[in-house]
């Protein structure tokens, strides 16, 4: 089913990139895991905000709808029968080259042109990468998974230009439209003749995409609009988070290319492990050795808990295996209230040797108790 992008952010069609760039920011904060918010709304949100913040993909979607998110998905089209040749074929799917945001021999056009055609078409998606994620890893104990810890990442990425103010002409200088593309960003390459002709749309070389050129390139960044520095983050992880899970933070990737939106920062993180307990969810589970006596007569042991030590009752006549529940004693629950349990599972040791004197005892104890 197709998607309302605009209903999607609660904006009105013809909203101004101020209020589009505001409502994102006001459902990310809404949606965002770290937050408690849902993780497949704020993935949603972030996807709508890629296509409406740009100005040619918001063209796009406007034009085509469906197919545009068809094209995204990767799904194909139907319906060849009103081209001539292989040039109105490939113009016929310009839009895709312009604001899909798969290659092409991504979705399979390579395919369905050779198998249809007997022959190879190619579109390289336009631009170059206006921003870029980053991920980095970050280790962490059982313990601090426990309390919640705090992380330093110290990061050397593309901001935006503060000379340029990311547009990468020089202050006093304007931007013009390139002439090269005619401000569409991307040119035509064609190869070949008469019923085989090929064409490709690249991006193009003098503006990178943008469809405009400064004036005077900026003495800071080159024309870029951006420049590489060194940042440190303090990244707070929850308690609770697990070995794999990621943690996301926006717009703290790299900067985007003239004033592009930024890539986003995820911290995958890496819960290291503990030789006292083995993890299952929110659950702690621990092994604890007794002696023959203490399982017979039960008795009170000091059991080390995550949190700390606590007092265990072993009743008597317990059996070796038995799993003792200690509610509330295992990991917090990440972002739901309340914590998982500790299983305990008590395992009795049976002494290898015994003396002569244990022996009698336990012979004694034998016919004492008829076993």
């Amino acid at each position: 089913m197709s998607k309302d992008y605009y209903k999607i952010l609660g904006i009105a069609k013809n909203a101004s990139p101020d209020e589009i760039k505001k409502a994102y920011r006001r459902l990310a904060q809404q949606y965002h895991p770290d937050k408690g918010g849902d993780p497949e709304k704020f993935k949603e949100v972030n996807e709508v905000y890629q296509v409406l913040s740009d100005p040619q993909k918001r063209s796009h979607y406007d034009q085509f709808g469906t197919t545009f998110e068809q094209a995204k998905a990767g799904g194909g089209f139907q319906g060849f029968e009103g081209f001539r040749d292989f040039s109105s074929f490939a113009e016929a799917f310009d839009f895709f080259g312009r604001g899909g945001e798969r290659q092409a021999q991504d979705f399979g056009f390579e395919d369905i042109f050779e198998g249809v055609f007997g022959g190879r078409s190619s579109r390289v998606r336009r631009g170059a990468q206006v921003s870029r994620d980053i991920s980095v890893d970050a280790e962490i104990s059982l313990t601090e998974a426990y309390t919640s810890t705090e992380r330093e990442i110290n990061l050397y990425k593309g901001f935006v230009c503060l000379r340029c103010l990311g547009n990468g002409a020089e202050p006093g200088s304007k931007l013009k439209t390139c002439q090269t593309c005619k401000g569409r960003g991307e040119v035509e390459q064609r190869s070949g003749g008469g019923f085989f002709t090929f064409s490709q749309i690249i991006t193009c070389p003098d503006c990178l995409g943008s469809g405009e050129k400064p004036e005077k390139n900026c003495s800071q960044c080159g024309g870029d609009g951006r420049v590489k520095e060194n940042k440190t983050l303090k990244v707070k992880i929850p308690a609770g988070i697990q070995n794999g899970q990621t943690i996301s933070i926006a717009n703290e990737g790299e900067a985007g290319l003239r004033g592009s939106p930024a890539g986003d920062l995820y911290i995958n993180v890496h819960v290291l492990s503990d030789p006292r307990f083995r993890r299952e969810g929110d659950n702690l589970l621990y092994e604890l050795p007794i002696s023959f006596t203490q399982a017979a007569l039960g008795d009170k042991v000091d059991v080390s808990t995550i949190a700390g030590w606590v007092k265990l009752n072993i009743p008597e006549g317990i059996e070796s295996g038995t799993v003792i529940r200690l509610e509330g004693k295992g990991m917090p629950r990440l972002q739901r209230k309340g914590f998982g349990d500790m299983m305990v599972r008590v395992i009795i040791k049976i002494p290898k040797k015994l003396s002569k004197k244990a022996k009698e005892l336990l012979e004694e104890l034998k016919k004492e108790i008829g076993q």
